[in-house]
């Protein structure tokens, strides 16, 4: 029977994401308690350094905060597994802790000052490759958590190509997220409600997600061209002021709607077919590789990359003024909270 726990490491909200794979670690932040923290140190006293450090923090966020760091120094055991998740790209890494907690205060400005070494697999793990009870139970935002014995189950079922095992839905709450109700009772709720909106649009088929960027752009004061199916050279929308493509800022938009992430050569493509006056927007709902990121900062026409995040991002924040059909498209409704 395979014991080992899987622990869910968030790296700046996934920032680390790549750190995390080139370095063959786990890390997190808390800068102020790594200078103190240590191995057996209780967890109570973690937390009463914790409001000596932050004074005006809240009794709530010092115990979820302080707990976190707790466990990762000292619950996380050499053999467990680890999973930490990439927003813009939509993946899982999952990996197994190969060393104890070790503090590294060089990379204490990175946010990477308490680390656990860590060999991460090869494969990657699409979100839509799981389960809507697996991806709602990583759904925490809280940095250190213990992922629950079914999705753990499901994560490495997906790691090794095999068939995954129906979900349980464990109605017992656990720990982490008591602490993480003391914090806030909403705490997370807005990066969540991303992650639903993200899964939603990610389902729409090639047609309906070039229908959605259109109507973003729309939405943004644009008026758009959608190509039609077929040979489009290197375009897809073209959004302009008036319409025509006359008036600047004239935009040509490339979408991609595919698992993977795209690479340079795609950038040099698509750059390739444009003018010194366009400007370049290119969506990919599988993410850009790093070289894609690099060939796009050195273009020399203007070039925004958009991946699933982005466009997600874009069309909460201007969904008020999509039209019908957009809303067709993604129907979402607002909620409020205190600020």
């Amino acid at each position: 029977m395979n014991t080992a726990k899987m622990w869910m490491i968030r790296g700046e909200g996934g920032r680390l994401y790549d750190e995390f794979n080139e370095r063959g670690v786990a890390a997190i932040g808390w800068q102020l308690l790594a200078t103190v923290a240590k191995p057996g140190m209780s967890r109570q006293a973690l937390i009463d350094h914790y409001k000596v450090l932050e004074p005006h923090a809240k009794a709530g966020t010092a115990i979820s905060g302080a707990s976190q760091v707790w466990r990762f120094i000292n619950e996380i055991q050499v053999g467990d597994w680890v999973v930490t998740y990439s927003p813009p790209n939509r993946t899982y890494m999952v990996g197994k802790v190969t060393g104890s907690y070790r503090y590294q205060p060089e990379l204490a400005e990175s946010g990477m000052a308490m680390a656990r070494a860590v060999k991460w697999e090869p494969k990657q793990i699409d979100r839509d490759d799981l389960a809507v009870a697996a991806k709602n139970s990583l759904g925490s935002t809280l940095t250190v958590f213990l992922v629950p014995e079914f999705a753990k189950k499901e994560l490495l079922a997906v790691l090794a190509g095999k068939p995954t095992p129906d979900p349980v839905v464990e109605a017992a709450a656990e720990v982490e997220a008591a602490e993480e109700i003391a914090a806030d009772p909403l705490a997370g709720i807005e990066q969540q409600a991303i992650e639903r909106i993200k899964d939603l649009v990610s389902r729409l088929d090639w047609d309906e997600m070039q229908e959605l960027v259109a109507g973003i752009l729309r939405a943004m004061g644009y008026k758009t061209q959608v190509s039609p199916a077929g040979p489009d050279r290197g375009k897809d929308i073209i959004a302009s002021p008036d319409g025509f493509g006359f008036e600047n800022p004239r935009i040509v938009v490339e979408v991609k709607h595919r698992s993977g992430q795209m690479g340079s050569q795609s950038i040099r493509s698509f750059l390739g077919g444009r003018h010194k006056d366009d400007r370049g927007l290119y969506v990919s709902t599988g993410g850009f590789s790093r070289d894609a990121h690099y060939e796009a900062d050195r273009a020399t026409v203007p070039l925004t990359l958009w991946t699933l995040d982005n466009l997600v991002r874009a069309l909460v924040e201007h969904y008020d003024n999509t039209d019908a059909e957009t809303k067709r498209l993604v129907p979402l409704k607002r909620l409020y909270v205190p600020a």
